[in-house]
């Protein structure tokens, strides 16, 4: 029993999928900020140009 116990505390198997899963997590993290930061500032420059194209006289 003690060598089983043994094994799995020196078992480093599992360490690289956590740090795989840490590292994923991090990046949707780091994406949903940049979406969350840039988006308003995106949807009011789109709301400029559809205003100023809507302004826009055609022959």
């Amino acid at each position: 029993m003690k060598r089983i116990i043994n094994e799995l505390i020196t078992d480093e198997g599992g360490a690289v999928t956590v740090d795989f899963v840490v590292l994923t997590a991090a990046i949707c993290t780091l994406g949903l900020v940049v979406v969350g930061t840039f988006s308003p500032g995106a949807t009011a420059l789109a709301n400029d140009i559809e205003a100023a194209l809507d302004n826009v006289d055609t022959p």
